[in-house]
């Protein structure tokens, strides 16, 4: 069974989210230089590379990134294709089981267009209205492989505002390059900071073994799965 590895490596000076403090990994503590040990010192943000939103990243004394439930970053998950230049919206929902998915990670053009961990400002974000049928679905986790699930420099973040007003845990960041979509468990393990508004994290998709890959969403994938009667 396959290991995917779908965290962005950290490291100083890595591109991060205008606004958010820079990326600072220095040795704090040197072998080379005399000392007992190798020890760094971190400088970074909460929402460094692959990372979690906490309700609290929108809400004041909302649950922090310490009370999420582990059985949501923890389980069955599904990743989709998600094709062309758009944002993730109302088309691109018509060919994803909200019915039975749980978590549900989208792989878009971020992917394909990731260059050294890089995003351009016009990356494949959430629609809002996308981001409220999820929530009336019942799905209680999101992975987007992008920076946000917002568009860049949104005035009001209404696909944030939709998810975690109703608990559910955003996912940003994934590296789903490598990822072929289907069903996987998902592993994702994000520091705990206490009172966190969101955490770096750890996702790993072990793959499951005979599941079937699901077809692109959108208008072409609708079409090709009710024709085979999902």
């Amino acid at each position: 069974m396959r290991i995917y590895d779908v965290t962005v490596p950290i490291y100083s000076g890595m591109p991060v989210y205008e606004g958010d403090p820079e990326v600072s990994i220095r040795r704090w503590l040197s072998l080379d230089e005399g000392g007992e040990a190798n020890v760094s010192h971190l400088s970074l943000g909460s929402h460094t590379g692959t990372h979690v939103d906490a309700p609290l990243h929108f809400r004041s004394g909302a649950p922090g990134v310490d009370q999420l439930p582990l059985d949501v970053l923890i389980g069955p998950a599904r990743v989709y294709d998600v094709p062309g230049a758009g944002d993730i919206d109302l088309a691109c929902l018509r060919g994803v089981d909200l019915a039975s998915q749980r978590r549900i990670l989208f792989k878009t053009r971020n992917s394909a267009a990731r260059v050294g961990g890089r995003f351009g400002t016009d990356f494949a974000a959430l629609a809002p209205e996308a981001a409220r049928l999820l929530v009336e679905a019942g799905v209680r986790l999101v992975g987007l492989d992008g920076p946000s699930a917002d568009p860049f420099r949104s005035a009001d973040f209404p696909a944030h505002h939709a998810l975690l007003d109703a608990g559910v845990i955003i996912l940003e960041g994934l590296d789903l390059s490598a990822v072929p979509p289907g069903d996987y468990e998902l592993l994702c393990l994000p520091l705990k900071l206490l009172g966190g508004d969101g955490a770096p994290a750890r996702v790993l998709l072990r793959g499951q073994a005979h599941a079937p890959a699901p077809s692109p969403v959108g208008e072409a994938g609708y079409a090709a799965e009710s024709a085979q009667g999902s």
